[in-house]
């Protein structure tokens, strides 16, 4: 099986289990007796153990080796989900969420995509590489779609033939601590030809030597840095974990149902990443960015406002549709711009960035989801998002941007 093969069958068991999780996650903690103020906590908790692991490895990723990177990441992976599979003990799960990698929205987490992005464009080359992170893209959110709607069956199963909810839930964190163990087996087939051409016998390159081995990119990767990270922050205010609670709480929405239409939705988003490579030839890789994103997130503040379920779900599955254009656009522009010795370190703290906005969301979204204004989330992350676009839209009128 070839580098890329691999690498696309490791993202596909990958987003697979996250969003197997990401369904039924807050439901487990929930049932397990946390209290929202603690939940929300967790999961911010959980995305800050992920920034600060996956900032060390990446930045050192070209250092210690990509593929023992992504080895390391997958065995993370699987001791935080066992961590969470065996107690109900607040300081030990906080403890596993910090080190570990867990996934609380569905997305990726940890070390994993920086480096395979890298690999995957030295792999490919600059001609194919925005089309290849649009498949790489569609498999994720396929796979996603797949465990979201897997969970959902599963678990409804599950308490029909008599388990008890956490039980069930149970069942699939350990079903994300199996999938773990997959995942470094495919890690351990990749080939050497996915590391560093600049870390063999002639030293690991300049950059190295500063704190987070970034150096000529320094300005550009700063930049992006901070406005990923607004983005980002938005998006944590309605993760999937979040949503999904929200159409539970809001709706009295059963877990299949729940898991059903986050296979719809992560479907769309899936198909919509492969139309931005198109589109990004026409009209370049900024402003398919910001063109595709502006109409998602406006329907993002409409969510909360329809009166009913069937509504609801058809302005989510009508934002997701267009909403993931921006992702593999996103993804080609950080390597296009950056010196490409320092390529895995500048993925890694964009997507550190990410994390980071991210993980500062959940504590204040979930005490509003739960309540009497389960609408302020989505308005905040909509407008957030909106005012996002509009910077980066400004900033394309003042620079050349890249593209294939």
């Amino acid at each position: 099986m070839s580098d890329i093969r691999l690498l696309f069958a490791a993202r596909i068991v990958r987003l697979f289990a996250y969003g197997f999780l990401s369904v039924v996650l807050v439901l487990y903690l929930s049932a397990a007796g946390l209290d929202k103020e603690h939940i929300g906590l967790l999961l911010s908790l959980t995305l800050v153990g992920d920034v600060l692991m996956s900032l060390y490895l990446t930045t050192r990723a070209d250092v210690f080796g990509r593929r023992r990177t992504l080895v390391a990441g997958a065995a993370l992976m699987f001791l935080a989900a066992v961590a969470f599979a065996v107690t109900r003990d607040f300081t030990l799960m906080l403890l596993a969420a910090t080190i570990g990698v867990i996934s609380p929205s569905g997305n990726e987490v940890g070390p994993f995509l920086a480096v395979e992005q890298v690999a995957l464009a030295q792999l490919a080359g600059a001609r194919d590489r925005t089309s290849l992170f649009a498949w790489y893209n569609l498999s994720g959110s396929f796979a996603t779609a797949c465990g979201a709607l897997a969970a959902g069956a599963f678990t409804t199963r599950l308490m029909r033939g008599g388990f008890t909810a956490v039980a069930s839930y149970r069942v699939v964190i350990a079903g994300y601590a199996l999938l773990g163990i997959v995942m470094a087996l495919l890690f351990l087939r990749v080939s050497r030809a996915v590391e560093n051409p600049n870390d063999a016998a002639s030293g690991a390159p300049p950059a190295a030597k500063s704190l987070f081995r970034i150096s000529a990119s320094r300005d550009v990767v700063t930049r992006l840095s901070i406005l990923f990270a607004v983005d980002s922050f938005a998006g944590g205010l309605v993760v999937q974990s979040i949503v999904a609670y929200w159409f539970f709480h809001h709706f009295r929405a059963s877990p299949a149902l729940i898991g059903s239409i986050f296979f719809g939705a992560n479907i769309l988003a899936g198909i919509s990443a492969l139309a931005a490579a198109r589109i990004a030839r026409r009209i370049g890789l900024l402003k398919t960015m910001v063109f595709t994103h502006l109409p998602s997130n406006v329907l993002l503040l409409l969510v909360p406002f329809m009166p009913t379920l069937p509504l609801a779900i058809a302005v989510l599955l009508l934002r997701f549709s267009i909403s993931q254009m921006d992702v593999p656009t996103r993804q080609s522009y950080v390597i296009a711009v950056v010196d490409p010795s320092e390529r895995t370190a500048a993925a890694g703290i964009t997507g550190v960035a990410r994390t980071t906005g991210a993980a500062l969301a959940p504590v204040i979204a979930m005490p509003l989801i739960a309540g009497m204004r389960s609408w302020i989330p989505f308005v905040a992350a909509g407008v957030l998002k909106i005012g996002y676009d509009l910077v980066l839209l400004h900033g394309a009128r003042r620079h050349t941007m890249p593209d294939d």
